[in-house]
C-alpha cells in the first residue's frame, strides 16, 4: 500500500500560522464582542427612546423622521457636516485623500462620488499602491542596515574603551584580523527593541501634538496613531479635518511628517516581529516533532533517504557553521528535499545555522556587502526573493543564494 508523503516543514509551519491565526482572531472576536456589545445595546435603547420622545414631542410621524435621519446620513457620507468642516475636494483635501489611498490607510471621511472618480481610483491605487509598498520595503532595508552599522560602531567604541580594540583601528579588510571582532554579530532581538523604542516614541509625540490641537483626549490621539500607523484606518477619528487650526500650515505640515514616519516605522517593526514568529513557529515544530514515536522517525528516516539528499547530509557536505559563507535556512531546504520528512536531529541543526547566518547578515550590513552577495544580485534580481520577507530574510534572517 502506498504510504501519503509526510508533511514537509514548509507546510506544517503555514498550517500552523493559519491554525494560530484563526484561534487569534476567534479570541479577538470573543474580547471584543464580550466589550463592545453591552455598549451597543445601551447606545440602541437610549437612542429608541430619543426618537420616540422626539416625535411624541413635535408631533411627527416616526417614518418622516426616519426618512429625514436617512437624508442626513447620506449627507454625513458626502462629507457634509453641521459644523463648518475644511473642504473635503480642494487640493489640499485631495492630497490628503490620495496619501490615504496609496498608503492603503483608508479612512473613508473621503470617498469620490463621480463614476469618473471611482474608475480613475481603481487605475490610480494600482499603481500608486504598488508604488508606496516599494517605497516601504526600500525604507525597511535602509533602517536595517543604519540600526546594524549604529550597533557595530557601539560595540567597537565599547572595546576601544576596554582596552580589546587598537585606537587607529578602522573598518575594512583588516577588520578580519581583529580576534576580538570576529565572533560578534548584532542582534535581532536589538533591532526589534530599537524599533520598538522608536515606535512608541513617535507614537507619544504624535498624540501629544493631536491632544493640543484636535481636542482629544490623550488614549484617543494614542488609539488613532496606532489605527493610522498601522494602516487600519478605521475613520472613526481623523485628524486635521476642521476648518481652521492655529499655525495651520505648521500643523498640517506636522500631521503630514508624523503619518509618514510613524507608517514606515511600524511597517517595519511588523515585518522584524514577523522573524521572530517564524523562529518561534520552528521552536513549536521542533517540539511536536519531539512527540513523535519513535517508530515513525524511523521508518520515515528510510523513506526519505532512499532516493533523496537530506538536510543533514546537504549540511554536513558543505560543512556549515556559524561563520559560514553559505547561506540556508530550514524553508528553503524544505523545497530542496520535495517535501521529505526533517528529523529531530537535522532541524535543531537547521535552526541553529538559522539563527547564525541571522547574526551574520546584520554583521555584514554593517560592514558592507560580501561580493558574492552583490554579483548574484547583478546576475538574478529575483535570487534573494520578493517583497519585505525576503528584504528581511537578506538582512536579517537566513537566506540561500541558489532559491
Amino acid at each position: 500500500r502506498r504510504r501519503l508523503a509526510p508533511l514537509n516543514e514548509d507546510n506544517g509551519r503555514f498550517l500552523l500560522l493559519a491554525a494560530l491565526i484563526a484561534a487569534y482572531l476567534s479570541a479577538g472576536a470573543t474580547v471584543f464582542s464580550a466589550l463592545e456589545s453591552p455598549s451597543e445595546a445601551a447606545a440602541q435603547l437610549r437612542w429608541n427612546r430619543t426618537l420616540h420622545n422626539f416625535s411624541r414631542i413635535f408631533n411627527i410621524s416616526l417614518p418622516e423622521l426616519r426618512a429625514f435621519l436617512r437624508s442626513y446620513e447620506a449627507a454625513m457620507a458626502a462629507g457634509i457636516r453641521v459644523d463648518a468642516l475644511r473642504p473635503r475636494w480642494d487640493f489640499t483635501g485631495a492630497f490628503y485623500f490620495v496619501g490615504t489611498v496609496v498608503s492603503t490607510i483608508g479612512f473613508g471621511m473621503t470617498t469620490p462620488a463621480t463614476v469618473a472618480g471611482k474608475v480613475f481610483l481603481i487605475v490610480y491605487g494600482l499603481f500608486g499602491c504598488a508604488g508606496t509598498i516599494l517605497f516601504f520595503n526600500l525604507f525597511l532595508e535602509r533602517i536595517i542596515s543604519l540600526l546594524a552599522f549604529i550597533m557595530k560602531a557601539c560595540h567597537e567604541r565599547q572595546l576601544r574603551r576596554s582596552g580589546l580594540l587598537p585606537p587607529n583601528f578602522r573598518r575594512g579588510p583588516a577588520m578580519s584580523g581583529v580576534g576580538s571582532l570576529v565572533g560578534w554579530k548584532p542582534s535581532v532581538y536589538h533591532v526589534l527593541l530599537i524599533l520598538g523604542i522608536f515606535a512608541i516614541t513617535l507614537s507619544c509625540c504624535a498624540s501629544a501634538m493631536y491632544t493640543a490641537v484636535e481636542g482629544w483626549n490623550y488614549v484617543d490621539s494614542l488609539y488613532y496613531c496606532f489605527v493610522t500607523f498601522s494602516t487600519i484606518g478605521f475613520g472613526d477619528l481623523v485628524s486635521s479635518q476642521n476648518a481652521a487650526y492655529q499655525n495651520q500650515g505648521l500643523y498640517r505640515f506636522g500631521n503630514f511628517m508624523f503619518i509618514l514616519m510613524g507608517v514606515c516605522c511600524i511597517y517595519s517593526l511588523f515585518n522584524v516581529i514577523s522573524i521572530v514568529i517564524k523562529q518561534v513557529l520552528n521552536w513549536v515544530l521542533k517540539k511536536f516533532e519531539c512527540r513523535c514515536c519513535p517508530k515513525c522517525h524511523k521508518s520515515s528516516t528510510r523513506l526519505s533517504r532512499r532516493n533523496a539528499i537530506t538536510p543533514g547530509a546537504r549540511l554536513r557536505r558543505h560543512n556549515i557553521s556559524v561563520d559560514a559563507d553559505g547561506q540556508y535556512d530550514s524553508d528553503t531546504e524544505g523545497r530542496r528535499l520535495s517535501g521529505e520528512m526533517i528529523s529531530m536531529r537535522e532541524l535543531t541543526a537547521s535552526n541553529k545555522v538559522s539563527l547564525a547566518i541571522l547574526q551574520k547578515q546584520l554583521s555584514e550590513t554593517a560592514n558592507g556587502y560580501p561580493r558574492n552577495v552583490c554579483i548574484n544580485t547583478r546576475q538574478n534580481g529575483f535570487s534573494a526573493g520578493v517583497g519585505a520577507l525576503a528584504i528581511m530574510n537578506n538582512r536579517l534572517a537566513e537566506t540561500s543564494d541558489s532559491r
